[in-house]
């Protein structure tokens, strides 16, 4: 029997170079008893496989071992074995159950033990075909590299899954101390996927010493050392050989790329490289080789346990949720790999404790989006990242158009309505004793809650697929709490009418009450007997508060012209001979001179300031143009102010001016709306300016002006 499967495997040699495959002399493949596996191609580009067959073929275990390529006994290069053990996939099974395969018959074998040559393709052509295409790719960080081997099974599996042998490839050629990332699948979708990393030995591997030349140059591999400072991290080469020039690599070393990127820095013995700390991460790392034929790399990576580096890499990764399918999916990304948890919680406050959802934590997968199977969003779900027993990041769906409330309450459901529970304060408290609504009576909400889970007024947040997990329900809890607000009005409303019948038991109280009320808001025309003359400018803001103003005081009696626009046409003859005769006629007869500040009219003051520090003694007042209003009315005003003369009120417009201009700040000033007392008050009679200015007339002054201003 083992002559006969000796003579197969011959002939399958003989039929794979009759088939024109590509095969270079130092690549083997070597496969079990029960397999017959040739090479079809040994440099395949990766992704573009070519088409073959696949029919029942499945992958179980992919194991790494070193090896060497030799040419010569001191001509070694170093290279990774690569053995993968295959299987029957389900539904292939094909033989009598009755009489199952004995152990350690062809096609069962589990180990290095008893490798041999395949036998012929045609050897079982009697027995149903189960063929595959396997494809085995190797990436190191200077190259990439896909082979492509049929593999066939001589014998059928008795049972689904069973094991029908190994495959040996051998090898994947790498540099000493490199790592090597191989990858064995099959060509048909929705096949397992084996993936495998392997660090080379480097010279300290004693079959390398003597078979190696990298091995035997003294000095050939130099060693790095790493130095942190406050601002930079300085990179020092030692060991190098004086006159040779290296190369210093920086990358970072990622799982989904082969070494990540970096950058190269070429200098000769000694070198010393500065790096700044804002890039020091810790899955940098640090290569050194010498400038030669196939070199020797020194590979460090110092940062990987560094505090700060790991504070750094958090503040540049980021977290985000995206709720546009069935589920909430979330996508962590950051400039290295992340051993890390997500963990999905409920939120109900602000800045308050998350409580995570139990069965829905999952480990952190590469950069992609990854999806809790079952969770619905609600405005209450955030999604944190968990690493070294703390919470790294947080980010919530509060600020999402999403259906639910923030006021809802999460029940979790086991096995049925009867063991509902309230997920709050870190722990599942019974309906029973579940008081959050405030009503102060544990378990006051239980029937009308277990009512809302029964009738579907309660949403369902997720669901286990299977019977395992229980049930999550955001319940709605503001129509109880309407219900109470309704209770607390009436014992509001309740408590006034018993004041008002106290009031009323004591009439003298009330009458004293009454009084005094008729003495404040019974008298019309507080500003009886009062005039003043209203300067602004032309501007709309302006002009809409000026009109707001002498709208609001006549009612109080107060006779009030404005600049411009008022005069009995005497302003025909241009602002500054009217404004002139307004002002003079108002010094005379003791008037109030209200100058209203827009922004415009802020202007004017503040030029007419500037123009006055110019010239040190100015013969006259500063020149103005004809038709600015505002300003004709400050070379009137400012040689009074300046004098302590007349009596001077400036109203600032608090949403349009932020402060007073110096030209004017010897007159009070009173910001509008929000200071109408004080303005109504400085345009009173004396006697009336120390009480109480009636409240009615203030609020309706102030709303007049904030309608006015469009607040």
């Amino acid at each position: 029997m083992r002559a006969l499967w000796e003579l197969l495997a011959v002939a399958a040699a003989v039929a794979a170079g009759a088939m024109g495959g590509r095969q270079p002399p130092h690549d083997t493949l070597t496969c079990s008893q029960g397999l017959a596996c040739r090479l079809l191609d040994t440099d395949v580009l990766c992704g573009t496989e070519p088409p073959g067959p696949s029919h029942g073929l499945t992958l179980a275990r992919l194991r790494l071992e070193p090896a060497l390529r030799c040419t010569g006994p001191t001509a070694c290069s170093p290279c990774l074995e690569a053995r993968l053990r295959l299987a029957g996939a389900p539904g292939t099974g094909t033989g009598d159950p009755r009489h199952p395969t004995p152990p350690g018959s062809p096609g069962v074998e589990d180990g290095s033990e008893g490798e041999q040559r395949s036998t012929a393709d045609g050897a079982a052509s009697s027995q149903p075909n189960i063929t595959g295409l396997l494809l085995l790719s190797g990436h190191a960080y200077a190259f990439s590299r896909c082979v492509a081997v049929e593999v066939r099974a001589l014998l059928p599996p008795t049972l689904p899954g069973q094991p029908l042998g190994w495959v040996t490839y051998r090898c994947f050629t790498a540099p000493l101390g490199s790592e090597l990332h191989v990858t064995a699948y099959t060509n048909s979708r929705g096949h397992r996927r084996l993936s495998q990393r392997q660090w080379v030995p480097d010279c300290s591997w004693p079959a390398a010493q003597a078979a190696v030349p990298q091995c035997q140059a003294s000095g050939a591999v130099p060693r790095l050392r790493v130095s942190s400072g406050p601002k930079e991290v300085v990179v020092e080469v030692q060991g190098a050989a004086a006159g040779h020039s290296y190369t210093l690599r920086l990358y970072r070393n990622q799982s989904h790329g082969t070494g990540g990127p970096g950058r190269a820095v070429t200098a000769s013995s000694p070198m010393n490289y500065s790096l700044p700390t804002d890039e020091v991460l810790p899955c940098l790392c640090l290569q050194v080789w010498p400038e030669t034929q196939d070199p020797l790399r020194a590979t460090l990576c110092p940062f990987s346990h560094d505090a700060e580096a790991w504070e750094r890499l958090w503040a540049r990764s980021q977290l985000v949720l995206h709720v546009g399918g069935r589920s909430l999916t979330c996508s962590l990304s950051s400039p290295c790999d992340l051993l890390a948890k997500l963990v999905p919680c409920w939120q109900p406050v602000p800045a308050g404790p998350c409580q995570a959802l139990p069965g829905l934590q999952q480990l952190a997968v590469g950069q992609g989006p990854q999806e809790f199977g079952g969770l619905k969003p609600h405005p209450n779900l955030c999604v944190q990242v968990w690493s070294g027993g703390q919470v790294q990041l947080t980010q919530c769906l509060r600020d999402r158009a999403l259906p639910g409330r923030p006021d809802d309450v999460l029940l979790l459901e086991h096995g049925g309505n009867a063991s509902l529970c309230a997920l709050e304060r870190g722990a599942c408290t019974p309906l029973a004793s579940f008081t959050s609504t405030g009503a102060g009576h544990p378990g006051l909400l239980e029937r009308e809650l277990r009512r809302d889970v029964t009738a579907g007024q309660c949403r369902q947040i997720w669901h286990p697929e299977n019977s395992t997990g229980g049930t999550l329900w955001a319940c709605p809890l503001h129509k109880y709490r309407r219900a109470r607000w309704a209770l607390a009005w009436m014992g509001v409303l309740l408590g006034a009418a018993c004041l008002l019948l106290l009031l009323l038991l004591k009439k003298e109280d009330v009458k004293g009450w009454l009084k005094s009320l008729r003495a404040d808001y019974g008298s019309e025309a507080p500003l009886r007997g009062r005039r003043a003359l209203l300067v602004h400018a032309v501007e709309p803001a302006a002009e809409r508060a000026a009109c707001t103003l002498l709208s609001a005081l006549r009612p109080l009696g107060l006779a009030a012209a404005a600049a411009p626009g008022g005069g009995s046409g005497a302003a025909a003859w241009g602002p500054l001979p009217w404004l002139h005769a307004q002002h003079r006629r108002a010094l005379r007869d003791g008037d109030t001179v209200i100058l209203l500040l827009s922004p415009a009219a802020a202007a004017a003051a503040r030029r007419w300031d500037a123009e006055a520090r110019t010239v040190p003694d100015p013969p006259d007042v500063p020149s103005t143009a004809p038709c600015e209003v505002f300003a004709a009315a400050l070379s009137c005003a400012m040689p009074s102010l300046a004098a302590g003369a007349g009596c001077y009120v400036v109203a600032r417009l608090e949403a349009l001016v932020p402060a007073v201009p110096p030209a004017l700040r010897a007159a009070p000033a009173f910001a509008l709306p929000s200071e109408t007392g004080g303005f109504l008050r400085a345009l009173a009679a004396p006697g009336r300016r120390r009480g109480r200015w009636p409240e009615p007339y203030v609020a309706v002054v102030a709303e007049g002006l904030r309608r006015a201003l469009g607040e």
